[in-house]
Order: C-alpha cells, then structure tokens, then sequence
C-alpha cells in the first residue's frame, strides 16, 4: 500500500514509501537476519501491540542517507506513529517483485485496521488480499502436504457456507489449491515478460545464425583463395590434420577475441533492455533487477562463441585442406563461372533466409506498436494530463468532507491559466488500477453459477466525460444535481448495455451489485462510449463498465461493499484537460494542490500521451530490440554477400579480362556479376518468406491489429533486403567492369 512517511514532530511535507502488510513471522520464515536492530516478531503482530516498522536497506540508503538514527526513531505513517525497529538486510527485497514497486517499510498486519479503520480487510472474510507462504521441511512430501493443504482449505470453505452466494455454493467444492516452489520468488516480472524473452532468444539466434554463417563463408572464402599456398604446403608434406588445427586455431582465437570483446557489448545491452522495459516509470520506483550481466550467463556466451568457431571453422578448414599438390603448378587461381564452391552460395541462401525473417518479425512488431498507441481508447488523451494523488494517508478526512474537498481541488486546479476542464475519479483510463465485481438486474433471474455477470466501476466528479471528450450516447452524464438528496444514478458503457440489456433501452432501469436485494441501488439515466480502463486485453471486447457520482453515497450491509463504497470516495485520479501544454504545468499543479492541503499526497503529474506510451513499455522494448536484432542481422548478411562477391570477382578475373578482351562492354560484366549474387539472395528470399509468416503465426500472441500473414509489411521487408544486397553486389560489380585485359591476363 502507498505510505506517507516523515520524522514525528516534523512539519514538512511526507515522503512517498510503498508499505508491505507482514505477518510477525514473515522474517523467521525465510531466514533473514536483521542488517541493524531487529526485525518483527510474533509479539509484534497482536492486537494491542505498540506500532512498529522494519525499513528496507534501499530505502534506508537512498531516502535516508544511512543513518544509524533512523533504527529506534518514532516517524508518522500515514498519520499514526511508529517506532523503526530495525533494518533488513541488504538485496533483501521481500517475497514478491512487481513492476510497480517494492517495499520500503514492512509492517504487522494487526496495525492493518489502525490505518484503515472502517475499511480494514483484515477481518473480511470475502477479500482475498493476502498471499500464504510456508516453509517446508526438507523430508515433507509436496503432494501429500498439497492434498492435505487442499483438505484443510476445504474445510474451511464449509465453515462459511452462510458468507457464500448461490453461485458460490454451487462451486466452492471445486476450489482448488496448489503448492507453487518459492525458491525463485513470486515475480510477475517473469510472467508478463517470459514470452517476450523467449522472442527475443528466438531473434539473438537468428543473428547469430547469420554471423555464424557470414563468418564461415569468409573463412571458407580465404582459405580457397589461399589454395595454392595450401597445396605447396601439401607437396612439402604437411599433413591435412595439421593444416586443419590451424584453421581451427585461427577461427577459435577469433571467436574469443569477438566473445571477449562482446562483454562489452552485454553490459551496454543490458542496461538497454532494463531502459526500454522500465524508464516510463516514476523515478522513485525501484525495481531490483540488475543491470550487470551474470558470470554464468557470460560464460555461457562464451562457450557459445568458442563452440561456434571450431563448428563454423571446421568445415572450411577441412574443405580447404583438400589441395592436391598439382594445383600449386597449375596456377590455383584459375576459375571460370561454374567453379565456385557449393557451400560458398549455401551460406550467403541462408543469410537472407535468415535477415528476411529477423527483418519482418521486426517489421511486425513495430507494425503492432503502433497500433497500439494509436488505437481508439475512447477518449482523447492530447492536451490532457493525469495527476495521481492521495488525500488520506497524512489528512484523514471524514467521508462528508470528501466531496467538498475535491470540489475546492477542481476550482483551484481550474484557474491556472489555460486550464480548460478538471475532474476526478477514484481511477482515471489507462491509469493502471480496475475494480469490479458481480452485479444484479432488477427483473432479471438469478444468474447460474458459470455465467459472467462481472462488471468493472468507478467514481467520477460532475463533468468528468467532458474533461476526457468523451461521448454520450443516450441520455445525460452525470451533473451537479447527483448529489446526496438525489435518487442513485449511474452511467453505463455501451458494453455493459449489450451485455446485460442486448437490444433493450436501459435508460431508466436498475441495478446493483451482487446480491440480488441490491438491484434496485442505481438508475441508468445515460449511455457513454466504451473507454478503455484496464491496461491488458487490447485483443479482447470493451469490458462492462458503470461510473457513479463522488458525491452519492450507498449504505450496503454487506462489509465487503460497504468497504468499496468509502474507499472509492477517495478519488486517487484528477484529470486537466489544458491545449497547448501550459509551461511548468508540474509546478502550478503542486502549488494548487498544496493552497488546498499541504498534506495531500501528490504522486506524479504526466502527460496522457505519456501514460500511454508507459502502458506498452514491454511491446517498445521488444520492437526496439527486434529492429536491432533485425538491423545487425541485415548487416551481416550485406557484408557476407560484399566479400562472396568480391572474392568471386577476384576469383573470375581473368575469366572477365578474357570477356572484356572479346567485346564484352561494362553492363554486360555489371549485369553477370549482380546475376550471380541474386539468384542466390533470390533463392534465399524463396526460403525466408514461408519461414517469416510461419515466425508470425509464433508470434501471433505479441501481435495487436497485425495478421502474421502480412503482404504489405513481408513486401517492405524483402525491398529492405533486396536494396541492401544491390548494394552489397554492386561495389564488386563495378570493380569487375574496370579490370584491364592485359594485367588480368599476364596476372597468369
């Protein structure tokens, strides 16, 4: 949870901390021991118990400049004091890594309801909030503990049958639980980004692919022109296996020298790939990831490098060494047209097999990206800014000073010049928080326990659909007559319509949410567009979705909604709808706010572009990456097939002298050359076209608005590479129609 944390007594404005709710055992279990002072204990976490914290060593480091002092010293979280017991050791940073954050403070779960107060859950048998973590003996069966966790869960289950709804009833003995290992932490990290890494593995094995294969041909490419000396070699009698061991020797100390020098080029790529995946974040986020590659993954890349150098440097070694003596008197150098070696034009067919699809899995996922940033919301996100604040954790207002606070925040935010529209909302689109539950139709049965009746909601100042323009479809938005002497409106969206009315006119009817005696709770008095909230799902149809006035409050006896109900007054989203990017519009924004409450808890103000452009880091990261991959890729290609080329030239030129000699003019040899280099890219095209849509049918699941079957995106990526290797073939071209009959002849 977010906390505001300051040094008891002090005036000044609190910092901003992220808080973890902890058991008293929660060290113990994992085996940590205390950096300064001590941590939690069991007697901590009771009721009664005075208020105690334990601090992080990055936040002790970074926020508080490591001083000894802070351990013993009373500070005010959120507003109630608590003692700093101690430190936790250094790179301990919890159970669980999240993009959003890690902990600063760690806190006993009993102290939940000293800074929730009436919406405390931790008595709330019907919100699940917490995750269990167990420590297992090392002689304990996993499955047998998991079927008699699954006992006891089901136990449990049946001693709140009387909390459960019909459709919970219907399924609460299918509930299943699972043992999950917790040696390598809880990270949504590796699951949001586990296939994306995997694409990008797929991509860094093309490269390599390609510079395997570029290196090969230019190895094998030396060596045949170094067939003559190799063949006198041969004549004076050094053995084959000899010849080959140096090949080798070559080409592994070139593959170290590249691998040493690559460690480099790791350590700058990681600290890419940590930018890409997580700058749009706030700068007081910090997410424990390094940026220093692993000795065991640079190892690795090193034995890769070497393994590839013996197994790319072997074959051309071994077909060189094949020099008959003879060659040395016959003059090694002569070749016609016809002679060059098979696996010479092998290497260069998969190169550009091999480009083409880096080039157009790249070309994709930019295609993807910019369908994502430039898709429809439902809401017009320029000129517009979002402001994430928090107006209880220092100031606790009461619930009936919420509205008239919010309504002074709009009015003071309003008179910045160039401020055309603000209001508020318990969370704003894209802004990266959703809450939803079950809802009830007036007149309509009680659903079964398998139909979805879920919809998503949240609380809006008068105004609100203007301020993000967007649009009404049937009746009227919510105004300032919503108020607490009025009947319970509310707005739907069109999905929320055709999910639960189909093609009845809604306007007018009632419902509530789960259970059934609350269908009756709010009257739909209009129809908005659907506006994008949640930040996953781009794929998937617009969720249902109601909004409700700040200002009307609902008195549910049931706790778990009772709870919602006074946390959604809370508006933590204000949005200010200000054309022309006002200057210092960060500054204005916090004086205003601080004119209204010195305390109020402001997080960030950022443009709405820039909300949304952090909402697809991941897919940028990966499409940046790719077109990197795709670029060094396509770099290789083109060299490898620039010195094919032009060893084939050299290889031809009295061949070309000779053609010069009886009439041939320039074009015609320009013309020859290019043939040869493009029946063989052409070959590889022929090849890295089905491959590339069949990488698109992989990939399909990081694909938004693009089909892995794209024409126009598989053309533009072939031109790429086709122009590229015009370039490739036409320096060697060129210089084939300059070379002199005379020099080339009396070269032999």
């Amino acid at each position: 949870m977010p906390l505001a944390v300051r040094h008891a007594g002090s005036s000044g404005p609190p910092d901003t901390a992220n808080g973890q709710y902890v058991s008293g055992n929660f060290f113990q279990t994992l085996g940590v021991p205390a950096w300064r002072g001590r941590l939690l204990i069991d007697a901590d976490d009771q009721e009664g118990a005075p208020p105690v914290a334990v601090m992080s060593f990055h936040a002790w480091q970074e926020k508080y400049g490591s001083d000894p002092s802070v351990v013993g010293s009373t500070y005010e979280i959120n507003g109630h004091a608590f003692t700093i017991v101690g430190m936790a050791p250094a790179g301990f940073v919890g159970a669980k890594m999240v993009k959003s954050g890690m902990p600063d403070i760690w806190l006993p779960l009993s102290t939940e309801p000293l800074m929730l107060g009436t919406t405390a859950r931790i008595k709330n048998a019907r919100v699940d909030w917490l995750d269990l973590i167990g420590r297992v003996r090392s002689e304990t069966n996993p499955k047998a503990l998991q079927a008699q966790l699954q006992s006891e869960f089901h136990g449990w289950l049946a001693s709140h049958l009387a909390d459960m709804s019909p459709q919970e009833k219907a399924v609460w003995q299918k509930q299943t639980l699972r043992l999950s290992p917790g040696g390598a932490g809880f990270s949504t990290l590796r699951r949001d980004y586990s296939e994306s890494l995997l694409l990008l593995m797929f991509t860094a094995c093309c490269v390599l692919l390609v510079a395997c294969a570029n290196i090969a041909n230019l190895l094998l490419a030396r060596g045949l022109k170094n067939r003559q000396q190799t063949a006198v070699r041969v004549a004076l009698g050094a053995s084959r296996g000899r010849l080959v061991r140096n090949a080798l020797l070559e080409s592994t100390t070139l593959s170290l020298i590249g691998g040493g020098a690559s460690v480099a080029v790791a350590w700058a790529g990681a600290r890419l790939i940590l930018y890409l995946a997580f700058h749009m974040l706030e700068r007081s986020t910090w997410i424990p990831v390094q940026a220093t590659p692993s000795t065991l993954v640079l190892l690795f890349a090193l034995g890769v490098a070497v393994l590839t150098g013996v197994i790319f440097g072997i074959a051309p070694a071994w077909m060189t060494s094949h020099a008959e003596p003879v060659e040395a008197m016959r003059g090694a150098n002569r070749e016609v047209g016809g002679g060059r070696h098979w696996a010479q034009k092998a290497l260069v067919i998969a190169q550009a097999a091999a480009s083409l699809v880096l080039l157009s899995a790249a070309a994709m996922l930019g295609g993807s990206l910019r369908n994502l940033e430039r898709q429809n919301f439902g809401f017009d996100p320029d000129g517009r800014f979002l402001v994430y604040i928090n107006s209880m954790l220092v100031s606790k207002y009461k619930q009936e000073q919420l509205v008239p606070l919010f309504r002074e925040i709009q009015d003071r935010l309003s008179a910045i010049p160039g401020v055309r529209g603000v209001s508020s909302a318990t969370y704003a689109p894209m802004a990266g928080n959703q809450w939803g539950h079950d809802i009830r139709v007036q007149g309509k049965p009680e659903p079964g326990p398998k139909d979805d009746v879920s919809a998503d909601w949240t609380r809006i100042t008068p105004g609100f659909f203007d301020t993000i323009d967007a649009r009404m479809l049937a009746g009227r938005a919510i105004n300032e007559d919503d108020n607490a002497n009025a009947r319970h409106v509310a707005v739907i969206n069109q999905a929320f319509a055709r999910k639960f009315f189909e093609n009845q006119n809604p306007i007018g009817r009632h419902f509530g949410p789960a259970s059934v005696r609350n269908a009756r709770t709010y009257d739909i008095v209009g129809v908005v567009q659907n506006i994008h909230y949640v930040t996953w799902g781009f794929r998937d149809p617009a969720r249902p979705m109601y909004y409700i006035p700040e200002a009307q409050t609902v008195q549910f006896d049931q706790p778990d909604l009772q709870s919602d109900e006074l946390w959604s007054q809370n508006l933590y989203n204000i949005v200010i709808w200000a054309p022309g990017h006002p200057a210092d519009m960060l500054m204005q924004v916090k004086k205003a706010l601080a004119e209204v409450d010195p305390n109020l808890v402001i997080y960030d103000v950022q443009p709405y572009s820039r909300v949304i452009q952090g909402t697809f880091d991941q897919q940028n990261m990966i499409a940046s990456l790719t077109w990197l991959f795709g670029a060094v890729g396509l770099v290789l290609a083109v060299v490898g097939l620039y010195g094919v080329t032009s060893y084939g030239v050299e290889q031809r030129r009295s061949e070309i002298g000779v053609r010069i000699a009886l009439g041939a003019d320039r074009g015609s040899v320009v013309a020859m050359v290019l043939r040869g280099a493009f029946w063989q890219v052409g070959i590889g095209l022929g090849i890295g076209i089905p491959a590339a849509i069949g990488a698109g049918y992989l990939m399909a699941s990081q694909l938004f608005g693009v089909k892995p079957w794209n024409p126009l995106l598989l053309a533009g990526a072939t031109m790429l590479l086709g122009l590229a290797a015009l370039c490739a073939a036409v320096i060697p071209a060129r210089r084939a129609a300059t070379i002199d009959p005379m020099q080339a002849l009396r070269s032999e």
